[in-house]
């Protein structure tokens, strides 16, 4: 109640302000450099009558006037010029760094939205920083996961979890189409590609946290990525050891159609036979992937998205051993397997989209889309395992292995699992500027059907010391093995059998209002909308279903005084419900309730936006604190990363935290980035006392370096560093999760990735050279994991005999690998 309270007196104070407004300046600040990456001294920056001058480091300021098309002209008496036109916002700090040459002048029309993602509180991610990142599992994902708030502790994995929340609390959209990922995948080493392309990102926009109404039903993060349509033709390739990819840039002659079609190909077993596990294994992902725009005239514009996967995935484990405990007490698991499995993954993904534009202040869009996916995940795999004590005397014959042996058992795990999910979307969105574009207003309806057949057919049976273990939840009185012969039943440790054939249709839409203006010298920028959503589930065997609706009001305010220091405050607050999807709706044992309700979540973050100047060279750092309070949560287990929901709404939880980046020019020329986060986020299960989520990571930090060789520029650098407290280690999915509050050891990766670009002094270079015909031409050598750290994702547990304890082994990630990679662009 004190909740609302507090939420609905801060809209009443909002709008009480009166506001007005007047003339301003805004002021443009940049480095100048040379193809070489090397400040230019002297440049001559000018708009008009006024002027400006580089210093020694390149650096420039200058002041313009506001709301109105400015043409900046860079001019060196030995280089071409350069100029720029852009229309900044009333005391608008704008950063924008160019490279000089001495040959063809150039002419840029600079897009201005940084002031607009900057005053949202959203982070914005250069689509060239993402194609030069060193990760193992390379796309958008790997740099997301630098980021303060965001966590990930599998480099095989495309998942990542935001604040507290898990894996399925993330919005990702692509053109504002939003996207799915699969269902029944458990292990990081079986997603493949992520959906996104990265060869086709024109902008993406992140935001971790208090986002406006527009975006929808999730309760963490949203990823906003906007394809870029091409003005010419090019032609991309890479190849490395795991894989390759190309992509091709088609316009038609007279401008109105064009198209990006990708197509990639994924070989992870460089990563996997890296792993403990000793297998035959060679998983294979592979996607085709294409936009397709026609733009008739100035007024529409239509578009198709369309995307097709298909991830194999054959699996035959053969041997493994795990060392652990203590140097005192090493202890080892040892395992010994037979069978396989056999997962196959195949996604059909289409979206059609129009846009409108009426006038210069009115836009409408209409978006449709279908995804439909048919998944299997088939195995058998018998495990024999020794769990026992290391022999570490150095020269024993026997040194390494299990020498004695704890715990002798058997475990059988069988799966016959199929999905087949249809998606439908359709969706009309509506954008207004009023009043010389001081107010937006922006509504959006959208229908959705979700239809899901799904089997799932899974049990497991142990044998520990030659006695079939009965499950913990089976009630039968005198087992006392092997003193007397057991009679009772013989039933799997596990046995999960259910079919499930369900309809999901929703509404949803939201209406929300933008005003900026001026309080005295202060600008102040306020967002307030609304969310609705309203779901219903039917089916086989469902008949007790609920009609459901929710209501979600958000608001932001954002605040820049006239400061010397060029400082931006932001605060939001809002409700945030995560109505269930089919994978919500299913507990432990399959069985779907239909009853489920949506996760409710306050968000309350207030943050700072600082720009500022260090060695002559731009940088930010932007703080973040903020707490969210969350009710009918739907607990759930997490193995790897498949998650499975208790479906019940039988807890409280809370996350709150601190997020800090800084990001800048340590390299003239360059971007980098140092993250910090700190987070806490615990569960109240029945009322029976806080316990940590399984997301509780408390630290992290982060880096993404690039850096290239003074004397030879050609050589790039670019470094990404991770480290995170450990995570709760999880509990088997049949046991009472307050008994398992062990934690996996911390999480530190660093990955190194070596550039030489032969395509770095074309300029120079005469006419008729054969590099001249390539826009970029390098080769790279990349070293994951470069510490050769052993990270631990989940455990896997096994009953000692003797003690009838069990142990959490780790399971570990990838080792050291090293990589060659080739890019060309024409």
């Amino acid at each position: 109640m004190k909740t609302k309270h507090l939420f609905f007196s801060f809209l009443f104070f909002i709008l009480c302000i009166k506001s007005f407004s007047q003339n301003a300046t805004a002021k443009v600040a940049g480095i100048v450099l040379d193809e070489n990456n090397k400040p230019i001294e002297n440049v001559n920056v000018s708009y008009l009558s006024k002027s400006s001058v580089t210093d020694k480091n390149g650096f420039y300021t200058i002041t313009v006037p506001a709301n109105q098309k400015v043409v900046l002209v860079f001019t060196h008496v030995a280089l071409k010029n350069i100029t720029a036109t852009l229309q900044l916002k009333p005391n608008e700090e704008f950063e924008y760094h160019i490279v000089m040459s001495d040959k063809a002048e150039q002419l840029s029309d600079v897009v201005i939205t940084s002031s607009r993602r900057r005053v949202q509180g959203i982070t914005s991610i250069e689509p060239e920083v993402i194609r030069k990142n060193p990760s193992a599992m390379p796309g958008i994902e790997s740099v997301l996961k630098v980021l303060p708030g965001v966590n990930s502790n599998s480099e095989l994995s495309s998942q990542y979890s935001v604040r507290g929340g898990n894996y399925d609390e993330n919005l990702v959209y692509v053109n504002e189409i939003e996207v799915y990922r699969p269902f029944l995948v458990r292990s990081g080493q079986q997603e493949g590609l992520s959906f996104t392309n990265t060869d086709m990102v024109k902008n993406i926009d992140f935001s971790a946290g208090g986002f406006q109404a527009k975006f929808g039903d999730k309760l963490s993060s949203v990823l906003d990525i906007t394809y870029r349509q091409p003005k010419k033709f090019a032609l991309a390739a890479e190849a490395s050891f795991l894989g390759g990819s190309v992509t091709a840039d088609l316009v038609s002659k007279n401008k109105k159609w064009s198209s990006i079609t990708g197509v990639r190909y994924r070989d992870n077993s460089l990563l996997v036979n890296s792993q403990e596990t000793q297998t035959n294994f060679r998983p294979t992902f592979m996607d085709v992937q294409s936009i397709v725009n026609f733009t008739p005239n100035d007024k529409w514009n239509f578009s198709f998205l369309g995307n097709a996967s298909r991830n194999v995935y054959n699996y035959q484990p053969l041997t493994r051993q795990t060392n652990f405990g203590t140097i005192d007490e090493p202890i080892a698991l040892q395992v010994f397997y037979e069978g396989q499995e056999n997962d196959k993954y195949e996604t059909l993904f289409g979206a059609f989209k129009t846009v409108f534009n009426a006038d210069e202040n009115n836009t409408y869009k209409f978006i449709s889309s279908v995804y439909h996916t048919k998944e299997q995940e088939y195995f058998d795999i018998y495990a024999a395992y020794f769990l026992g004590e290391v022999d570490t005397n150095i020269g024993s014959d026997t040194v390494g292995e299990v020498t004695f042996s704890q715990g002798v058992g058997t475990q059988l795990n069988h799966a016959r699992n199929d999905l087949d999910a249809l998606f439908f979307n359709a969706e009309i969105k509506g954008v207004h500027q009023i009043n010389n574009k001081k107010h937006q207003i922006d509504w959006g309806f959208k229908y959705t059907r979700e239809n899901i057949r799904d089997r799932i057919v899974e049990w497991e049976v142990i044998d520990s010391a030659g006695f079939s273990i009965n499950p913990p939840n089976l009630d039968f009185q005198g087992n006392d093995q092997p003193y007397n012969p057991y009679v009772g039943p013989l039933v799997p440790y596990q046995n999960v059998r259910a079919t499930n054939f369900i309809d999901i249709n929703r509404l949803s839409g939201y209406a929300q209002w933008s005003f900026k203006d001026q309080i005295g010298s202060t600008d102040y920028w306020f967002n307030f909308g609304v969310r609705a959503h309203n779901w219903k589930v039917t089916g086989d065997n469902i008949s007790s279903s609920k009609n459901q609706t929710t209501f979600s009001p958000r608001a932001q305010l954002t605040l820049k005084p006239n400061w010397e220091k060029d400082m931006i405050f932001r605060f939001a607050v809002g409700y945030y419900h995560q109505p269930p999807l089919y994978r919500e709706l299913r507990d432990l044992n399959g069985v779907v309730n239909p009853n489920v309700k949506a996760q409710q979540s306050i968000h309350f973050v207030l943050s700072n936006d600082y720009n500022f100047k260090m060695n002559n060279r731009p940088f930010k750092l932007v703080t973040e604190a903020y707490y969210k309070s969350m009710d009918d949560v739907n607990t759930y287990t997490l193995e790897n990363v498949r998650i499975r929901y208790r479906a019940n709404n039988d807890a409280t939880a809370y996350a709150q935290g601190l997020d800090m980046r800084l990001n800048g020019a340590f390299v003239p020329g360059t971007e980098s980035w140092l993250s910090f986060g700190y987070m806490k986020t615990e569960e109240n299960q029945n009322g029976r006392g806080n316990i940590a989520r399984p997301t509780d990571q408390r630290l992290k930090f982060g880096l993404l370096f690039q850096d290239y060789m003074p004397n030879l520029p050609s050589m790039k650098l670019y470094m990404n560093l991770v480290y995170n407290t450990g995570l709760p280690g999880g509990s088997p999915s049949y046991a009472d999760v307050y008994t398992y509050q062990s934690r996996l050891r911390d999480y530190r990766r660093a990955d190194v990735g070596f550039s030489y670009v032969l395509t770095e002094k074309n300029t120079e270079r005469p006419d008729g050279h054969w590099l001249k015909r390539f826009e970029d031409l390098s080769f790279g050598f990349e070293i994951f994991n470069i510490f050769n750290n052993q990270n631990a994702i989940t455990n896997t547990w096994v009953r000692d005999v003797y003690t009838k304890t069990q142990y959490g082994i780790p399971n570990y990630m990838t080792t050291r690998v090293f990589n060659l990679k080739l890019s060309v662009k024409l």
